[in-house]
């Protein structure tokens, strides 16, 4: 391929400064290996690539191991390049137009079953800390939050009264939940110590040692903290904990958009992973419990 040819992608890549630097790279990697792959096919110019050589590199790419989402985003650069070729005269159309990648398999979340879910946010500790990480826990698994969530919350967002939250998610968008009783005990005990941490001017519900806003991170530390002195003996994140309200819930109810308002996605169509856990639950209740689903022993 011709030098002017190869300068096209550094140009390309000068003309997308409104991108973040990853995005850039990632852009110039994906098309460093696309030039790679036409230099070996002999390829002379841009203009003689179309949808059957694009394919042909999918599915290299696919055989050395290259996940779907990897593959989107390099047919997504070239894309763009083509968009960009074509602006400036250097392609009269966009072979990638229209090419689909090989479906990745969705990866079903790590969950938490319930006996584990109850070990993790039965703290005895009576110390402060140990009674405000209880509070967290129990409210993070109580109302399926996200991390952010449950950083962001503040003492006006939590209406004891009427056991009920106010959390702002995704897109700013805000939604109220209701508080389980173990949480809203929980929460009842911490606010008494909270005074004791917290600045005088700081509004947030839950508090570092330094009496600021607690950090995501130092929920992320504490969680692992308490996974193991609880005897878990898995890694537990906070992600965990709303995988495993989503599931339980599912599990009992099998209401699916009572579980997509709970959680606050704005597509049923992301809820619908719990419903692959859900049926890996019956299956495997069904394989136990079946007389003739039962294996034979050897």
């Amino acid at each position: 391929m011709q030098q002017s040819e190869l300068s096209h992608i550094d140009a390309f890549i000068k003309a997308l400064h409104h991108l973040s630097l990853q995005t850039r790279k990632a852009y110039q990697r994906d098309l460093g290996n696309f030039r790679e792959y036409c230099e070996t096919r002999n390829v002379e110019s841009w203009r003689d690539i179309d949808g059957h050589q694009i394919r042909g590199f999918v599915t290299q790419r696919h055989r050395q191991g290259i996940g779907g989402r990897s593959l989107q985003r390099n047919l997504s650069a070239i894309r763009s390049f083509y968009r960009y070729l074509i602006k400036i005269n250097a392609a009269s159309n966009n072979p990638a137009q229209g090419i689909v990648t090989p479906k990745t398999a969705k990866k079903l979340p790590n969950t938490l079953d319930v006996d584990q879910s109850t070990q993790l946010v039965e703290i005895k500790g009576d110390d402060i800390l140990s009674l405000r990480d209880k509070a967290i826990f129990e409210l993070m698994y109580s109302c399926g939050l996200r991390l952010s969530e449950l950083v962001s919350l503040n003492l006006s967002n939590i209406d004891l009264g009427d056991a009920v939250i106010t959390v702002t998610g995704k897109g700013n968008k805000t939604r109220m939940l209701p508080v389980g009783q173990h949480a809203l005990q929980a929460l009842q005990i911490w606010l008494k110590q909270r005074v004791i941490l917290a600045d005088n001017d700081e509004t947030a519900l839950f508090v570092s040692k330094r009496g600021s806003r607690i950090s995501q991170r130092s929920i992320q530390q504490r969680l692992r903290h308490w996974s193991k002195k609880q005897g878990l003996g898995t890694h537990v994140h906070p992600h965990m904990l709303r995988h495993s309200f989503a599931t339980h819930m599912l599990e009992s109810s099998g209401d699916l958009r009572a579980v997509q308002e709970l959680l606050g996605h704005a597509d049923i169509s992301t809820t619908q992973v719990y419903t692959h856990l859900d049926f890996q639950h019956l299956a495997k209740v069904y394989d136990q419990a079946h007389p003739r689903a039962q294996k034979k022993a050897k």
